[in-house]
């Protein structure tokens, strides 16, 4: 299963969360420093989660059309 860090965007939604998980890799050419981001529907049950905190999440079974993934933990503000 595959894990990621990543920040809440929106958790205006009932147990349904927008995460942001970004990263950085270097261009085959030209040697510079990307950074891409995907945002991922989560699902959460009984965590405080907030705009702004980082969250671990967790690849799980489809819940919805969107949401296959689980937020395991809060990790910061």
């Amino acid at each position: 299963m595959r894990t990621m860090l990543g920040i809440v965007t929106s958790a205006k939604r009932e147990k349904t969360a927008t995460v942001e998980v970004s990263r950085m890799w270097q261009h085959p050419i030209y040697q510079k420093l990307v950074k891409r981001s995907k945002k991922y529907a989560c699902h959460y049950e009984n965590l405080e989660i907030k705009e702004g905190d980082t969250v671990e999440i967790q690849e799980s079974k489809p819940m919805s059309k969107t949401k296959r993934f689980v937020i395991n933990k809060k990790v910061g503000k």
